[in-house]
């Protein structure tokens, strides 16, 4: 599971200005997670910005150096560098590379992207860097059913802010906070599993705030203990988590806590990424040993496959086609 941040979306970008040819003209992102690494690429470069749309219509987003008015008259006389965040099955950039073929051949316009997978199509001339397997970016992925519906998701410090400590008083301030909490990161497509460490006496508020934001889950888990009390003397916060993790047909858990993240990580020998550091933290070796020999690793993987479509059909939405897609 390879995950990118922004940061590292622009720590890719500078280290790979190189390939960008020197006397491009305009940088023009494709819609619409292009933009973001098109407006980092043009800020680096001190180049005019537009959309794919915008290179049709003959106007600029924004310019990096001064230009007289905000038309493109002048730039066709160079190479402009069309650009996408990432390339999966090549749609998105064949579907860009057609609607600029009207321009004509006298335009000279090249083709790149960030991130590639080495098996994509060939539908870019440059591109900075290629990841293997699943890929998760840091700007898409609440929207992204290829990540979400295979997921493990905590709801405070993700969905919704945490609470203070006035407001976590296990009485009244609390279920206020419950019902008032403010979103943060509001998935728009399915989540396979929310798992919190919220007390189940709690739920009704809980599914009563998850619907008014209109967060869609296949199965919300909360810990079944009799209080805030109960639980901090158990200590159980990262520990059901990971019970829970372990226990489902899903490949990745959400958390925001640190501390937790990695606690999660060493007890089921799977990948968690934390919202708050924005990395993903992976189990010790020694983690990952144990929870392989737990079934032949082929037989295992088959076995998950076979359930989440189970699970799937049992929570009444449909599973996301295919594997991670374009960022």
């Amino acid at each position: 599971m390879n995950f990118r941040s922004i940061a590292d979306l622009d720590d890719t970008i500078v280290g790979n200005l190189h390939k960008v040819p020197r006397d491009t003209r305009l940088v023009v992102g494709v819609p619409r997670s292009g933009l973001l690494a098109a407006s980092m690429l043009a800020l680096h470069l001190n180049l005019p910005l537009t959309d794919v749309e915008g290179l049709l219509q003959g106007r600029l987003i924004q310019s990096g150096r001064r230009m007289d008015g905000t038309r493109l008259d002048g730039v066709f006389g160079g190479p402009i560098l069309v650009l996408d965040d990432s390339v999966s099955s090549g749609d998105a950039m064949l579907r860009a590379r057609e609607r600029l073929s009207s321009l004509g051949p006298e335009v000279n316009i090249r083709f790149a992207a960030v991130y590639v997978r080495p098996e994509s199509p060939k539908v870019v001339d440059i591109h900075f860097e290629a990841i293997r397997g699943d890929r998760i970016f840091e700007w898409n992925m609440m929207h992204h059913g290829h990540v979400l519906g295979r997921c493990c998701l905590d709801i405070d410090g993700v969905l919704c802010v945490d609470p203070s400590p006035e407001q976590n008083d296990d009485g009244p301030a609390y279920r206020t906070f419950l019902r008032e909490a403010r979103p943060l990161w509001i998935p728009t497509v399915p989540v396979a599993f929310l798992v919190t460490s919220r007390l189940e006496k709690y739920r009704e508020p809980t599914e009563t705030w998850l619907h008014r934001h209109g967060v869609q889950y296949g199965e919300l888990r909360m810990l079944d203990l009799p209080s805030a009390r109960a639980r901090q003397a158990a200590r159980a916060h990262a520990s059901f988590k990971a019970q829970v993790y372990r226990s489902t047909p899903t490949e990745l858990f959400i958390e925001s806590n640190p501390g937790q993240a990695r606690e999660i990580a060493q007890l089921t020998g799977q990948p968690v990424l934390c919202i708050e550091t924005r990395r993903m933290v992976y189990p010790s070796p020694a983690a990952v040993h144990r929870s392989a020999h737990k079934l032949p690793r082929l037989f295992f993987r088959r076995l998950r496959r076979k359930a989440v479509a189970a699970q799937q059909r049992i929570m009444g939405f449909q599973p996301p086609s295919g594997r991670q897609g374009r960022g």
